[in-house]
């Protein structure tokens, strides 16, 4: 017999892509809100991570909603991250919705309905019903499969709590159940009788030391106490986009007629406002406002900020936070210049948070993490060289060099990236000043060169010249032919 060969089984819950604020956790605060120089992934900012964990504790209170909280700053100063620690902060029970302010215009849908489905996915309802339930650890599971492979399945189950033993007889729906949450001995389960979903809590304590049937994520946990069969308060979490879209889609054979385009009337969501409402005065449902995030919010134009000033002030509404890193600025669609390139109206209900550019002490503390979430071993001089690339160039840069460097490192079959490693990544990848600086200086070998027509334009304006300069609408000033 051939000698066997060993097959290396790779656990796919444990592989994780690493993402540009992947390695934060949260906001970094201790009990009573203040900021700590370094914790759960975030640095410096302290400011800014203070007013933020406020706006989380205002978020999980759940009495205020349609608030909107600006994070303004300069690029690299960590908008976003702050953001992400939110997220993060709030846990997966808030509903946390994320988008780019560019989003919306290329969604097939008009830009309002796309921010009220943004809107709409950032309130959770907590819907709570009663149900009866079977839960009991599994003593021994029968599953007999018909002999000619088709047909149905016949199945028997032994369940048990401290003070009981039962046998149940398991129909077909279950046993698949079953099968696909692969319950075996030794299993801690609840049956809901209503739907038949079955959900694993665990392995007994009894079965601790069954280590085939254990793996690294496997959680333990007490055998069941009392009756088998309780009746139990369920509660289940769906946004209120969810519903929205459960009750607007068209059913039958209509439906393949329709010409669905994604879009929601407006009907339909005052009907499930007024539904929601009244579940929750008969004490049926709890209203959850989550927070939703616009990145890039000086993408917007006029009608998506007056259509958020309007939304803001519903009851239903959640909480706002937007991010820019525009100053002074024109309002899209509009020839009228405005702080962050919002409306004045709108910047009056908002809070605004700023953010300022890190110190040198806090970008090395950044690069660390990120050396470490990315599995790279840096010696400190190289960190010192990587440090200074980052505050004469910028930060999101010099993160993007830890990577390559790593990789140049283990083309020479060495464990710890070295000074040389980080030289030759910046000789090999160029940084935003030193490639316009190259543009200037070879313009002319490139095609469609602007720079000269820019000077002619400004040469010939005023005195009767060929070209004048018109404003498109998008910010862009373009030269037009009398």
């Amino acid at each position: 017999m051939g000698e066997t060969e060993k097959i290396e089984v790779r656990d796919i819950t444990r592989i994780e892509r690493i993402g540009a604020h992947s390695h934060i956790r949260g906001l970094g605060l201790d009990d009573v809100l203040e900021a700590r120089a370094v914790s759960q992934g975030m640095v410096g900012q302290k400011d800014a991570r203070r007013a933020a964990g406020v706006v989380v504790q205002m978020v999980r209170e759940g009495k205020i909603a349609g608030r909107c909280i600006l994070l303004a700053g300069e690029p690299s100063t960590g908008k976003t991250a702050i953001a992400v620690g939110m997220a993060q902060a709030l846990g997966t029970e808030t509903p946390f919705t994320s988008m780019s302010g560019s989003e919306i215009y290329s969604l097939e849908m008009s830009k309002t309905e796309a921010l009220s489905q943004a809107l709409r996915k950032s309130i959770g309802v907590r819907i709570k019903e009663e149900t009866e339930i079977i839960e009991g650890e599994v003593v021994e599971i029968q599953i007999e499969r018909p002999a000619t492979g088709t047909g149905q399945k016949v199945g028997k189950v032994t369940l048990k709590t401290t003070e009981m033993e039962t046998n149940y007889d398991l129909g077909n729906k279950i046993i698949e159940c079953f099968m696909k949450e692969k319950i075996q001995a030794g299993d801690v389960i609840t049956i809901d009788k209503a739907s038949g979903k079955v959900n694993k809590l665990g392995r007994s304590f009894t079965r601790a030391r069954d280590y085939d049937a254990t793996g690294a994520q496997t959680r333990f946990v007490q055998c069941p106490e009392g009756e088998l069969q309780k009746r139990k308060e369920v509660v289940h979490t769906v946004t209120l986009h969810e519903i929205d879209v459960i009750n607007s889609r068209t059913h039958g054979f209509l439906a393949l007629f329709s010409g669905d385009t994604g879009e929601i009337k407006q009907e339909v969501r005052d009907q499930i406002n007024n539904k929601v409402l009244e579940w929750r005065e008969e004490g049926k449902a709890e209203i959850n406002p989550g927070v939703l995030f616009i990145d890039e919010v000086h993408m917007l134009d006029i009608e998506c900020f007056s259509f958020l000033n309007r939304a803001l002030e519903s009851d239903m509404a959640p909480v706002v936070v937007m991010a820019t890193n525009r100053g002074i600025t024109r309002i899209r669609g509009t020839n009228y210049r405005s702080p962050h390139g919002i409306p004045i109206d709108l910047l009056d209900r908002m809070i605004i948070i700023r953010t300022v550019p890190y110190s040198e002490k806090e970008v090395k503390e950044i690069l660390k993490i990120r050396c470490e979430e990315e599995d790279c071993i840096m010696h400190p001089d190289a960190l010192t060289i990587l440090t200074r690339i980052a505050t004469d160039t910028s930060l999101r840069y010099a993160i993007q060099l830890i990577t390559t460097a790593n990789l140049v490192c283990r083309r020479r079959k060495a464990t710890e990236v070295n000074t040389e490693d980080v030289k030759k990544v910046y000789s090999l990848f160029l940084d935003e000043n030193r490639s316009s600086k190259i543009l200037k200086e070879y313009q002319d070998d490139y095609m469609f060169s602007e720079i000269n027509e820019h000077e002619e334009e400004v040469a010939t304006a005023g005195g009767g010249g060929a070209k004048r300069r018109i404003d498109t609408g998008d910010g862009d000033a373009q030269p037009m032919e009398h």
